[in-house]
């Protein structure tokens, strides 16, 4: 049986332009698949269709090829996909591994204690509402989401979990607590989508930042959960503001297209960025 060659992907969200974090991840992916023979593929993760915007999409192509990035066509884009979302939901609902809670932001704040691996509110059934506001909620047709009973996931699987990074990981999922998977208004969460993507995409090798190493814990549960493949992954380096803060859409980062329009080339961002 021949050997399928290693794929590699990015997969940039377009809720705002990109900026120089996100050009380490492509180039390190980009570069990776090519120094080992593989496929690079670009996926657009407009699951949210408030913040994704068309003109940041159309951005995320020019700054990739002004960059000097070449992918497989056509592009897989979220927004195209729900019904396979939804059909991994189905199944985790239909093993009752899913469950509806109706807290709100301020509920989350004043009800919950503990902390996730990002600094979120760590939640668990029994801290949630009562059942019977629980019940109130559903009835008056409130939006809710639907959360992961991790307990009982992980009393489904028999093995620890690891995954392969630098070197042999082991997961450490239940420290995400009932993770949110869907939402009356989303079909999938960043979670369920990106397992779920790079398993259909045959994604081999996940090349992303230091950010997303903790989250990988809840992607092997969704992975043994659903009976997908289990990629290697290597989780880079982030790039740092000068107040040390990690570069993001959130802090205003300056963007790769600010940098073109004011005269930089690819050998000063390539500099700038350390490779």
């Amino acid at each position: 049986m021949p050997i399928r060659p290693p794929v590699f992907r990015f997969a940039p969200s377009p809720t705002g332009y990109l900026h120089l974090g996100h050009a380490l991840s492509a180039l390190l992916n980009f570069e990776e698949a090519k120094r080992a023979g593989g496929r690079f593929l670009l996926r657009i993760e407009d699951i949210d269709p408030t913040r994704c915007k068309p003109e940041f999409e159309q951005s995320i192509y020019e700054d990739l090829e002004w960059l000097g990035l070449e992918w497989e066509t056509p592009v897989r884009r979220q927004s195209q996909h729900f019904d396979e979302y939804a059909a991994a939901l189905g199944k985790l609902e239909a093993e009752g591994l899913l469950y509806a809670s109706y807290e709100t932001r301020a509920d989350l704040a004043r009800l919950i204690t503990g902390r996730d691996p990002d600094g979120g509110p760590r939640y668990s059934r029994e801290e949630g509402l009562s059942s019977e506001e629980t019940k109130a909620r559903e009835l008056r047709g409130e939006p809710y989401a639907l959360r992961l009973n991790m307990q009982e996931a992980l009393s489904r699987i028999a093995a620890p979990l690891y995954w392969k990074d630098d070197e042999k990981v082991e997961a450490e999922p239940a420290r995400w607590g009932d993770v949110v998977l869907g939402r009356k208004e989303t079909p999938a969460s960043y979670h369920l989508a990106v397992v779920l993507d790079d398993a259909l995409q045959g994604v081999t090798d996940i090349v992303r930042g230091k950010d997303l190493y903790e989250a990988t814990a809840v992607h092997r549960v969704l992975q043994e959960l659903l009976g997908l493949p289990v990629p290697d992954y290597k989780h880079h380096r982030l790039l740092l503001d000068e107040h040390g803060k990690k570069l993001s859409k959130r802090e205003k980062s300056t963007t790769l297209r600010d940098l073109r329009a004011s005269g930089w080339t690819v050998a000063n961002l390539r500099k700038a960025i350390g490779l």
